[in-house]
């Protein structure tokens, strides 16, 4: 008599959709976090659609006017200048917030509470589980962040010069426009999971990453300009000053000899204007000269300044791997 056995009952993977095993272990971990990127970033979109609509109507009804037209500017700026205010914050933080509150608790919550030994005794190797912790969450975020910077600057571009005020450099289009939003995500994620794994502790790595973030951005503000070619412009000293492009961005100002010795700006210059012409007399100084960036030079500025944020988070991403595959965690 042949005996037949039932085939054993399979366990599914847990999961529904394209999400299943691991990826999904790792959404449900970081559901809310990434839920609420996803409506952030739907919202932030709807926004600056709706916003594009009004800027394109404030165009079209104002015709063809000149950039440096005053009236237009201020009509603009009064219009305008708030709501695109509070979207470059916007933006200006969103780096920041995923840095602190999905970067820094990623791995350090896991070591905080235990479930980190649990996980590297199961099945699922070291490699395995940090290729899917970190790349579903950094995926989503650095998407949501580009999505968010490519609509903003759909908005953004016609009227930058408007918008700007020729302080595209510093007046925070630079880091909210391009490629240099999703960049710096990338960046602060990865400085805050390295921080959370080598802390261990979530709200420690939460603080060291807010810390890191500020002091980056100083570095930054003073490397901005190093991404470009300076050009400058020349003018007499005692003329009406430089006719630069309406949407340049002024970099630096100084003062010159007719053979082009630079001085500072403030060289010569006190309360005494008698005094003020001698030492100009005696050090030869008969020209302003201004140093900008052309509106032309802004996208390839912000490519090179991405990529290279790009390439520092590659290298704090490379140590975690590392680390995380040769220590003990």
């Amino acid at each position: 008599m042949t005996t037949t056995t039932a085939p054993a009952p399979t366990t599914a993977a847990p999961g529904r959709g394209p999400l299943r095993g691991l990826p999904w272990v790792v959404w449900r971990r970081h559901r809310t976090f990434l839920r609420a990127a996803l409506l952030l970033t739907l919202a932030g979109c709807a926004l600056f659609l709706y916003q594009r609509i009004g800027v394109m109507d404030f165009l079209h009804g104002k015709g063809t006017a000149p950039g440096d037209d005053d009236k237009l500017l201020t009509e603009f700026q009064s219009r305008f200048g708030p709501d695109f205010a509070r979207d470059m914050e916007y933006l200006l933080y969103v780096p920041l917030v995923v840095g602190v509150f999905l970067g820094a608790p990623m791995i350090a919550s896991e070591q905080e509470q235990g479930t980190l030994k649990l996980v590297t005794t199961q099945s699922v190797s070291r490699s395995r589980w940090l290729a899917a912790t970190l790349g579903l969450p950094l995926a989503v975020v650095v998407g949501c962040s580009a999505l968010l910077s490519a609509v903003f600057t759909w908005v953004w571009t016609p009227v930058h010069g408007l918008a700007a005020s020729g302080d595209w450099l510093t007046g925070g289009a630079f880091e909210a426009t391009g490629p240099v939003p999703a960049a710096r995500t990338l960046f602060l994620a990865s400085c805050g999971i390295a921080l959370g794994m080598l802390i261990k502790r979530v709200v420690a790595a939460m603080a060291a990453t807010a810390f890191v973030a500020l002091a980056t951005s100083v570095v930054w503000d003073k490397f901005r300009g190093h991404l470009g070619t300076v050009r400058s412009v020349t003018s007499p000293y005692n003329g009406d000053g430089p006719n630069l492009p309406f949407d340049a961005a002024r970099f630096d100002d100084w003062v010159a000899t007719a053979d082009g010795k630079l001085y500072g700006f403030g060289t010569c210059v006190s309360t005494d204007s008698g005094a003020d012409r001698a030492c100009r007399a005696k050090l030869g100084i008969v020209h302003r000269v201004t140093q900008y960036f052309d509106y032309e030079q802004m996208a390839g500025m912000q490519w090179i300044g991405a990529a290279i944020l790009v390439v520092l988070a590659a290298l704090v991403l490379a140590f975690v791997v590392w680390r995380t595959r040769r220590r003990p965690l």
